[in-house]
């Protein structure tokens, strides 16, 4: 792996997904200056999109729509996007699917990665991204893994072993969520704000989101510090870590 420099990739069944759950990580990444790639595995042009059918929108026009929603959502982070339009509801898990997220990774070479939970009884696509992105991860390191179009990789395009991080669900306590990081976001607030308001098929996702990074701030104060008891205002996004941490030093 030739560039080391840090990297994220996000791995998002649908086109709101990523800004909801991990505008923050996304948003700070890129204001320290490191690439953030969005992989949006379709649309959430049937599912996710509610508004725009009982507008009388044709599918197409609907798969239009949150096009550009995600791409304006993504340039107010700072990220670049990627559709793979496999759509959705269902989502299908495939071999052809997970090829080409292993090509992405390769593309994108990254250091950190984030999806979806393994487990969301409310979204079966959910689960689904989760479990191809972790597949696409290990086969993407795998120089024997030929790409999606039959060639093999180079040693500059097989991936390390970068860290998996699993963002918060809708409803976390149903889908046996239980994080064990948390994000101080304070400063990238204002951008995943911006990003939100550029979802407009979703804006009820707003408030919701926006009161969740209080409520994970408030956590983020009281893990990192003594209690004052003092006004503060840091927001905050919850992951869970899937593989472990390899470090010299306890912190």
């Amino acid at each position: 792996m030739v560039d080391v420099a840090p990297a994220l990739l996000v791995v998002s069944a649908h086109a709101g997904d990523f800004v909801w759950r991990a505008g923050g990580a996304i948003a700070a990444a890129t204001m320290r200056g490191e690439r953030a790639t969005v992989v949006c595995l379709s649309y959430g042009e049937r599912g996710e999109s509610a508004s725009q059918w009982l507008q009388g929108k044709s599918l197409d026009e609907i798969k239009a729509i949150r096009r550009d929603e995600a791409e304006a959502a993504a340039s107010a982070l700072g990220a670049a996007i990627e559709f793979l339009d496999l759509g959705d509801y269902p989502l299908i898990e495939s071999p052809d699917a997970v090829s080409l997220l292993v090509d992405a990774f390769r593309r994108a070479q990254p250091t950190v990665v984030l999806t979806h939970p393994l487990t969301d009884p409310y979204n079966g696509d959910h689960p689904v991204a989760a479990r191809m992105a972790l597949q696409a991860r290990v086969l993407a390191q795998a120089i024997g893994v030929a790409n999606s179009d039959g060639s093999f990789p180079t040693t500059d395009e097989i991936i390390g072993a970068p860290p998996v991080f699993f963002f918060e669900p809708h409803q976390p306590e149903q889908s046996d969520f239980k994080p064990n990081v948390l994000l101080d976001i304070t400063d990238a607030f204002p951008l995943k704000q911006k990003a939100m308001e550029c979802l407009p098929a979703q804006k009820h996702m707003w408030e919701y989101y926006t009161s969740l990074a209080i409520r994970r701030g408030v956590q983020v104060k009281r893990n990192a510090g003594p209690n004052l008891g003092l006004p503060v205002d840091t927001k905050g996004e919850a992951y869970m870590r899937y593989y472990p941490q390899v470090t010299d030093v306890l912190a």
